[in-house]
């Protein structure tokens, strides 16, 4: 059959003889103005079959995944050729043509048919959006790689999750997302606020998370990322918690409990009526609460549950994830996290032991563990003392070494130094104190157990997260423009989104806690000529985490002389003026220059007399999804391969490292590292600047030590050394097989080398 005689069927059900040019024309033009990339090898690797009948978005997607299959090192180009297919494909679905629709008549529709909040067209007049349509660059859609289309049309874009129909292209959900966020700012003003905020979204100065980018603009209202719910020792508060659970893992949210409180196996209930069955049965209510909805309907809720070490049951707990024992004691699809202070470290470095405790016994001092470490000392003692009270005493390096080796086997123990939390962060510890983190152990926010549902006394912490991406910051002063964006975006936020339980409104309103971190931190590193290892690097990222820590809370100041302060500055440590820098562990002075060169005084004269708009201001989120929008590495992760293929709901993706052909030998891999120190120093380093915390990963290459097997003292020493630099949390432990990555995060990443894939469990809001 020729060409002429085959028919091919078009959206609308139309059909036409098939038009050989008119497919050669789109394939060029996917590839003009690229290096090194072919069209003809597209359409050859395509391997297109045609019939009659045969759909034209059928003939659009062959010719994007030969594209993508066509992506390596060597032609990094044909991420480009893909991400421009799609949207191509894209355009004529949503708009019967390459060009878009105008701005107006998208918005309507878009309302009409409930994907819009109505609000849009009540709160914007008919001239300000279409000022706002002439602004928008939609040629920006064209410099997205595959991987970047490919989470658009996945998670980001407004669709009809049933059917797939998309209501909209990249640009235009950039620019809903800054006239959403804008919307509260006088008129006189907010386009210009809009325009900004969108152009540094839309050139990615600014990533933001999955519940920000697929949810504002829609009737959905919720997007803060992180929630932190604390339990007390009671049945009241155990349901409260369970309850809290379930309404925020079905709004995306990735959880953290704060569960140390509840009383150990066989404590007396009721005046010893009853011996009371531990903790484990209670966690495995957690458990149910997290898992019993999805998020969004994508995969199962994700949590990480905190403990202190010194739990009279820590020995049964620090096994709930290994895959020994039976399910009657074993909890596995929650992650754990341990917390830890300057006392138990001495234990370890004394050679002395640690005595376990039930909570219940010892109240006062589980309010010490987290308020004042002086006091928690005296506390302890004495309890070690009191032959009346139930207890448990091992040998410290036994403890540490049980939870060392369950960190290294399941990669998902992760670690809490509760005393740096309280010490170097942002709350008054006696007046708010931190007990808990969250899923992914970059937030540090004070919560107050629920007795109930609609416990109006109760706080649960909430976090909305963003990041700066360094790759495009050239000099530490073009942080200034975007710290500001960033903060008046996310702080904006937090007034327009809803909140289904009033503890957590209630909570936000008196601290507003922000967390903005970074991405493309090796690229940056990359193109500054330096590594992870690397000492000049240390003095580099001191000299712009400074200036990116001051800009943040410099920006909040400004916004609390404009809007006010939030309404507990006075309980936070800026509030009396007193920065980052002034709390910090001073032994990461022995790794860099201690001078100060941002003007701090005259920031901390302002703060004592404005206050602070936002208690919180810095965390350093992981990055997975936002990095592959603007094509960036994640987070401040150094990239584990220069071709890295993402596992995800919807398949494969392939993405290159930017500038990867003038970058290919600055860039330094994760396992041709010999060690994490380097890393570490650096995560230190920021941490100077940050008030609340880094999810810090611990990552070894078996084959750099000796029978390829890593050493209990050097993880002893790296995890004293993290204690002694101030780093406050330890999230994944990751190990290198030497035939591909065993990767226990949250999106697999395979390299070269056969890997080993693992499923994705952690939560896509807080994966920014």
């Amino acid at each position: 059959m020729s060409q002429q005689q085959i028919l091919v069927t078009k959206r609308n059900g139309n059909k036409e003889p098939l038009n050989i040019e008119k497919l050669h024309k789109v394939v060029f033009w996917a590839t003009e103005n690229l290096n090194n990339v072919s069209a003809s090898e597209v359409e050859i690797k395509s391997h297109i079959q045609f019939y009659t009948g045969i759909k034209t978005g059928v003939i659009q997607e062959t010719l994007i995944k030969s594209a993508a299959d066509l992506i390596s090192e060597e032609h990094p180009g044909y991420q480009y050729v893909a991400g421009r297919l799609i949207n191509y494909h894209l355009r004529k679905e949503i708009y019967n043509s390459i060009e878009p629709w105008p701005l107006l008549q998208l918005i309507k529709r878009n309302v009409e048919i409930g994907y819009y909040d109505k609000e849009i067209l009540e709160l914007y007049t008919e001239d300000e959006i279409n000022k706002l349509d002439k602004y928008i660059d939609h040629e920006r859609d064209m410099k997205f790689t595959y991987a970047a289309m490919e989470q658009w049309r996945g998670k980001y874009l407004v669709k009809n999750r049933v059917t797939g129909e998309m209501y909209e292209t990249p640009q235009v959900a950039y620019m809903m997302i800054a006239a959403t966020l804008f919307a509260d700012y006088p008129a006189e003003t907010r386009l210009t606020w809009i325009k900004d905020y969108y152009d540094a979204v839309s050139q990615h100065y600014i990533s933001l998370p999955t519940p920000m980018m697929a949810g504002l603009r829609t009737p959905q209202r919720q997007f803060s990322s992180c929630v932190l719910i604390e339990t007390d020792d009671s049945l009241d508060s155990i349901s409260a918690t369970s309850a809290s659970i379930v309404r925020y893992v079905s709004q995306k949210a990735g959880i953290g409990i704060g569960a140390g409180r509840i009383r150990a196996l066989g404590s007396p209930i009721r005046r010893g009526d009853a011996y009371h069955t531990g903790v484990i049965p209670f966690y495995k209510v957690f458990q149910a609460a997290t898992r019993s909805c999805s998020q969004g309907g994508v995969r199962n809720g994700a949590a990480t549950l905190y403990y202190p070490i010194w739990h009279l049951e820590v020995e049964d707990l620090l096994v709930l994830k290994n895959n020994k024992g039976t399910d009657d004691n074993r909890i596995r699809h929650m992650d754990y996290g341990v917390q830890f202070n300057k006392l138990m470290y001495e234990r370890l470095l004394t050679g002395g032991d640690i005595t376990m405790f039930s909570p219940h016994d010892v109240p006062d001092m589980y309010d010490a563990f987290f308020a004042d470490q002086d006091k928690f000392k005296e506390l302890y003692e004495r309890a070690e003392r009191n032959t009346r009270l139930k207890k448990k005493t091992i040998k410290a390096v036994d403890l540490f070494t049980a939870f060392m080796n369950e960190r290294k086997d399941t990669g998902r123990i992760y670690l809490m130094n509760v005393d740096h939390a309280n010490t170097h962060g942002s709350f008054k510890p006696d007046l708010a104190p931190i007990k808990m983190s969250n899923l992914c152990c970059e937030i540090t926010l004070p919560t107050v157990p629920l007795t109930d549902i609609n416990d109006e006394n109760g706080r649960i912490a909430l976090c909305t997260l963003s990041a700066i991406n360094w790759g495009l910051i050239k000099d530490p002063r073009d942080f200034e423009k975007y710290c500001a964006l960033a903060v008046r975006g996310l702080d904006s936020l937090l007034s327009y989104q809803n909140y289904p339980i009033k503890a957590a409104q209630i909570a936000t309103q008196e601290f507003r806690p922000l967390g903005v971190g970074i991405v493309n931190f090796a690229y940056w590193l990359a193109k500054n000529d330096v590594g992870y290892t690397d000492p000049a690097a240390l003095e580099l990222v001191n000299q712009y985490a400074e200036a990116w820590s001051y800009y943040l809370i410099k920006a909040s100041a400004d916004l609390a002389v404009e809007k006010g302060a939030c309404t507990r500055s006075k309980d936070t440590k800026y509030g009396d003026g007193i920065l980052p820098v002034d709390t910090y562990k001073t032994e990461v002075d022995e790794l860099i220059t201690d001078k100060l060169t941002m003007p701090w005084e005259e920031l901390r004269k302002q703060l004592r007399t404005t206050g602070i708009r936002n208690a919180t201001l810095m965390a350093l989120m992981p990055s997975e999804t936002s990095a592959q929008i603007s094509n960036s590495t994640n987070g401040v992760e150094p990239p584990r391969s220069y071709v890295s293929i993402k596992q995800s709901k919807d398949g494969s993706l392939k993405q290159v490292v930017p500038e990867y052909r003038k970058l290919k030998n600055k860039y330094e891999l994760l396992w041709d590292q010999k060690s994490p120190e380097g890393y570490l120093k650096i995560m230190a380093v920021l941490q100077k600047y940050i008030d609340q915390s880094i999810s810090v990963n611990t990552s070894y290459n078996p084959k750099f030590y000796e029978e390829e097997k890593i050493p209990m003292s050097e993880m002893f020493k790296h995890l004293v050394m993290c204690y002694k630099y101030g780093i406050k949390t330890l999230y994944y432990f990751n190990t290198y097989d030497g035939q591909g990555e065993m990767d226990v995060g949250s999106i697999v990443i395979e390299t070269s080398a056969p890997g080993i894939k693992e499923s994705e469990e952690i939560c896509d809001s807080c994966a920014i």
